[in-house]
């Protein structure tokens, strides 16, 4: 039973147990566990703005650009107001929130079964890179990570395609139809199809499956960990290697 039928099994069909040249990870929420940190910062931020935003409506939203959502939230904010709550929503994360992340369980499991099978990994993640140096001290895997694109590389972040873009170009020579995005909001799923890259998808992030399913997702799991035995488990007659 298939993951579209609410089964165990998260493929759509046996094909899609087939293996990408690269793996690029979105980190918050899909590789450390900050997704709850993050939404309560913004309902934290906005408030003392005076900008009430019920959790449910920053829930639905969770994953997009930070500036798209104002905009989409409330959009008799200027861009001017919008920055300044970026500003803010980002120094508040860092004291207060930031410490309390950690990284989910299984990441360094995960990283290892690609590497064994020949693939590249990159990191894709709308986070600045402070708050990412950070993230890659709690999860310890700087050793089996071929690339990285950081929110502070980019002008727009998810569900443009441009990190994704970035991502497969620090890795050189492999084509987003090689590669496959993993992410825990359909945000980062829209991304990854509108840069012609396979997404996957975790529940780590709060979103319903059936929203990263719509969003694009062919493989739904509950967490990053559950990838493991799918990724080793591989298809016969496709290849995992990657051009170097």
């Amino acid at each position: 039973m298939n993951s579209l039928m609410g089964g165990a099994f998260p493929f759509r069909n046996h094909l899609e147990c087939g293996l990408s040249a690269a793996y690029i990870f979105d980190v918050e929420g899909t590789l450390v566990d900050c997704a709850p940190q993050t939404l309560q910062c913004w309902h934290e931020t906005l408030a003392s703005f005076g900008v009430p935003v019920p959790m449910v409506s920053l829930q639905r939203l969770s994953g997009m650009d930070g500036d798209e959502m104002l905009a989409t939230l409330v959009p008799s904010l200027d861009e001017s107001a919008r920055k300044k709550i970026l500003t803010a929503e980002g120094e508040r994360y860092r004291a207060v929130h930031l410490p309390r992340v950690r990284a989910f369980p299984g990441v360094r499991a995960v990283f290892t079964a690609i590497k064994a099978l020949g693939a590249r990994i990159a990191l894709a993640t709308d986070c600045q890179s402070d708050e990412l140096k950070r993230y890659r001290g709690l999860m310890n895997v700087d050793d089996m990570i071929d690339a990285v694109a950081c929110g502070d590389e980019v002008s727009k972040g998810k569900p443009d395609p441009a990190l994704i873009e970035l991502a497969l170009g620090h890795l050189g020579g492999i084509s987003a139809a090689s590669a496959t995005m993993i992410g825990d909001t359909p945000f980062d799923a829209q991304a990854a199809r509108r840069a012609g890259a396979t997404a996957w998808g975790t529940l780590t992030g709060g979103h319903p499956r059936s929203s990263l399913i719509d969003a694009g997702c062919s493989v739904v799991v509950p967490a990053v960990e559950d990838l493991q035995r799918y990724i080793e488990r591989g298809t016969p007659g496709v290849s995992a290697s990657a051009p170097r």
